[in-house]
């Protein structure tokens, strides 16, 4: 069981993280708080080459005469651009429209715990095998911070990797896990339409852009999924569209921006030709110039069967066998996706909500808390699935 010195020590720093969030690239305060506690263990933290974010070995990776691949152990560290809008707790962000409303604050003290119980029994001659931590930057900036970090060379000699993500909708206590996809790709798609603006008294002398752009919103999301198998989950949704600036004035610009996302990981890769064809297509119709600007944002989290079931078991070990529950694949996306381009891993749903709580806090949202004993939980798994597979 986790010290009760440790437990309260690490939800301190919890709420230190959550009152002083910083934005992806910019975790200055974050990363030196960790580095300190870190060199105060007796480990030996270094900070990524991109100037925020760290990792750290523990173990000397040495058994039988030959170095062993390392289970790293991943937490992001960035919080999000919105006001944080929670009454009556004092570690409220005292940073304005800024806010831990995605729970890394949660995912940085839980992997920086594990590593703290991991460094004792390293110590102790009881660590059957070398662990990383990686607290990586940037998270909700697309992209994501995994790519620049994997550039860093945080994956060298890493063999599997395990992460934790919030859970609002499952209880503290309980972990929710899932073989393959977990989350879904996200990419982000900015359209310019161009074209013969006019009168809308003589909309056939003009290229009646509003409409063309109209038809885009509605006909690429159909036309798209009728050329994908429909099980892949591919889905073009717009967040914003606009054109004109008088009522009776056809314009010769329009702008629309939108996301696209995908639960399978092959039709992910087919995704960019797919919508830059439909797009040109119902443009051309209309007779309007189309540039498209498809940003790549993340792939599924895919996890693997082995490592998946290792925190599993590992949960069941420490919490009980009702403490691991199924999940849903989401349609949200998490760069802790490119790391498993490189190496297996898995992705666990981490509980934080009260037991018997009724308030539906979500992800996102300025209100978004977290009861503060799935610190331990995760915790708790990330060390018995270190030791586990350290055994095998």
């Amino acid at each position: 069981m986790l010290p009760e010195a440790l437990r309260v020590e690490l939800i301190a720093f919890r709420r230190d993280l959550h009152m002083h969030p910083e934005l992806g690239n910019q975790e200055f305060r974050t990363t030196a708080a960790l580095k300190a506690r870190l060199e105060r263990a007796g480990l030996e933290p270094r900070v990524l080459d991109i100037g925020t974010g760290l990792i750290c070995d523990i173990g000397t990776g040495e058994q039988e005469g030959r170095a062993r691949p390392m289970l790293a152990l991943r937490a992001d560290i960035d919080a999000l651009p919105i006001p944080d809008t929670k009454l009556g707790v004092p570690y409220r962000s005292t940073v304005p429209d800024r806010a831990h409303a995605c729970g890394h604050d949660v995912h940085t003290t839980v992997v920086l715990g594990a590593g703290l119980v991991l460094a004792e029994l390293a110590k102790h001659g009881q660590l059957p095998q070398p662990v990383r931590l990686i607290f990586q930057p940037a998270e909700e900036v697309l992209p994501g911070g995994a790519p620049d970090a994997i550039e860093s060379g945080v994956l060298e000699g890493v063999g599997r990797i395990i992460g934790v993500h919030c859970d609002p909708r499952v209880d503290a206590g309980k972990i929710g896990l899932r073989h393959g996809a977990i989350t879904s790709a996200c990419d982000r798609l900015e359209v310019s339409l161009d074209g013969a603006g006019g009168h809308t008294a003589r909309p056939h002398l003009t290229t009646d852009l509003v409409t063309a752009a109209a038809k885009v919103v509605t006909e690429v999301p159909a036309l798209v999924a009728r050329r994908i198998d429909a099980r892949s989950g591919l889905a073009v949704t717009w967040g914003r569209i606009e054109s004109g600036h008088a009522c009776n004035v056809i314009p010769q610009h329009a702008e629309l921006s939108g996301t696209v996302r995908c639960l399978d990981l092959t039709a992910w890769r087919k995704a960019p030709d797919l919508v830059h064809g439909a797009i040109q297509e119902i443009a051309d119709l209309y007779r309007a110039k189309s540039e498209v600007n498809y940003i790549r944002g993340v792939p599924p989290v895919v996890n693997d069967p082995d490592v998946t079931d290792l925190l599993s078991e590992a949960m069941r070990l420490r919490l009980g066998p009702h403490s691991v529950e199924d999940t849903e694949q989401s349609l949200g996306g998490e760069d802790f996706s490119w790391y498993l381009e490189h190496v297996p891993g898995a992705m666990a749903r981490l509980g934080v909500r009260t037991p018997g709580e009724r308030t539906v806090r979500d992800l996102h949202q300025g209100d978004f808390d977290a009861d503060e004993s799935a610190i331990t939980v995760g915790v708790e798994m990330f060390t018995a699935a270190a030791l586990l597979d350290g055994a095998r």
